[in-house]
């Protein structure tokens, strides 16, 4: 039987980290690249480029930055509501909510102070959208959310 929780403030810490890394990152990554060359990090699999990205993942709604600000401040607000509302989360929900908080606030500052999400993680073998840690963070709660439905449905966590 699984009987792991998170409290709030373990939440929030995940969430701190998460904007702290994001934000520490995207600033130097901000000032190493600026001249618009990129550096290869791991040969043939991982590069840092710098990019400006104004719309959401895979490159949906361009342009749309104030839009997409707009949903970031409010996903916040309310994952912010919902966790005063709890007292402790089961595991992975808690991991799930802290990844999503920090996440969606890391983007979000970026849209509101800066118009635009700072991108420099590019995947080199395939042809895939350049990301940052809080894109990372927004993954690994979906990851997180999974498991905590399939351990929920599958019957290893009661009570």
């Amino acid at each position: 039987m699984n009987h792991r929780v998170l409290g709030r403030s373990g939440v929030i810490v995940i969430a701190v980290a998460v904007v702290l890394c994001d934000q520490l990152s995207k600033a130097w990554i901000t000032a190493l690249l600026s001249d618009g060359r990129s550096i290869k990090v791991v040969p043939g699999l991982l590069d840092l480029r710098l990019v400006h990205n104004t719309g959401a993942a895979f490159s949906l709604l361009r342009g749309a930055t104030p839009l997409l600000a707009l949903l970031s401040l409010v996903v916040v607000i309310a994952v912010l509501v919902w966790l005063w509302r709890q007292q402790r989360l089961p595991i992975w929900q808690g991991l799930a909510v802290g990844f999503l908080l920090g996440g969606s606030l890391g983007n979000g500052l970026d849209r509101w102070r800066l118009g635009y999400v700072v991108d420099f993680l590019a995947l080199v073998p395939i042809d895939f959208p350049i990301f940052n840690p809080a894109d990372v963070a927004i993954n690994l709660a979906v990851i997180c959310f999974a498991v905590d439905l399939w351990s929920n449905r599958s019957g290893i966590r009661r009570g």
